[in-house]
Order: C-alpha cells, then structure tokens, then sequence
C-alpha cells in the first residue's frame, strides 16, 4: 500500500488537522506493516500558484505533486477550515492535480475522473459547527469543495475524520477530539 499524506495547516504542532491526519497514517501503517508513506507538508512548503505559463522549476514541482498523487492507492487530507474554506496552500496543491488525460479526460458523455481505485480520508477540524441541520450549514465550503473536487477527478472511496466545535468551549473540544479518535479507530485498514 502506498500512502499519501497531505497536511495544510499554518499551526503547525498546535494543529489538529495534523494531529489526526497522523493518528490515521499510523493507524493504515500498522494494519499494513509494509506500507509506503510520502509526506508533503504544504504549508512549509507550498507549490507554486497555478498560471498558464509556469517556469520549468515550477512545472517541475507541480508535476511531481502529480506524480505522488497518481502512485498512491491511500490519500490522507490533514484539511483545516479557515474562513469557511480550505488553506490556499491545499488549495494550490488541488490545482496542481486537475490535469486533463492524467486525473480527468472529457468524452461525449462530459467529464470522466481518472482515479476511482483511489481511497481518499480527510482529517477535517473546524472551530465551529457546520453540519448539515446546523444554522451555519451553508457556509461550509471546506469538506464539500474536497468531495466535489476529488469527485470530479473521480474518487468513490471518500471518508471524513471530523473534529468540529473545537473553538467552541473546551468540553465541545474534548468531545470532538474524542469522537474524531472514535472515528479513525473505526477506519476500515483491510
């Protein structure tokens, strides 16, 4: 099994996203002794902004972000929402994926997504709630931008690791580390 892990948090240690995107790379790594992990940390090192021109050093590292997508059959998304969204950083790492004839193609039928054998989780941490029945559901464009998005490129096996209510109070931080942990122990490894 070869395994990708992203994380994108500006928080570094204090980061929970990375926190839990971590706890479920080492909970795939022990089901799968043998396993591969790549690790690409895009807020220490963002990829360069997606232009119609870029130099050969940036086309270089956008293809190998590429690269290291098309090699995984795991991907693991450490993806905090800042200001309703996803990090800019992910976001440029996402540009970088969307390459006609290698993630997607069109055909007469529309688009068609390229990587369905992939196994995409998120490890979602939020400060507030943004759930479905929750009065501020419609300005959660984090989780639903990753789905449309890797959807598009055509990812059926999608999961998501939830942290949410963590700038709440520190009992609704407990609680949703807590069932965060709940939920990567309860990830399906086979």
């Amino acid at each position: 099994m070869n395994i990708l892990h992203i994380d994108s948090s500006i928080l570094g240690d204090h980061s929970v996203s990375r926190q839990l995107s971590a706890a479920i790379v080492a909970r795939l790594q022990a089901a799968a002794p043998g396993a591969t992990v790549q690790y690409r940390d895009l807020a220490a090192r963002p990829l360069p902004q997606f232009t119609a021109a870029p130099g050969a050093a940036e086309a270089a590292e956008l293809a190998a972000a590429l690269d290291q997508l098309l090699a995984a059959d795991v991907i693991v998304i450490g993806a905090p929402m800042y200001n309703f969204a996803i990090p800019s950083q992910l976001k440029s790492w996402l540009d970088a994926l969307a390459v006609p004839g290698k993630t997607f193609q069109y055909g007469a039928t529309g688009p068609q997504g390229l990587l369905g054998a992939k196994r995409v989780i998120i490890a979602s941490a939020r400060g507030g709630y943004y759930g479905a029945g929750t009065p501020a559901a419609g300005a959660e464009h984090q989780e639903s931008h990753l789905q449309s998005f890797l959807g598009f490129l055509g990812v059926h096996q999608f999961e998501i690791v939830r942290a949410e209510g963590l700038k709440v109070s520190d009992e609704a931080r407990a609680q949703a580390l807590a069932t965060a942990y709940e939920q990567i122990a309860a990830l399906q490894t086979a």
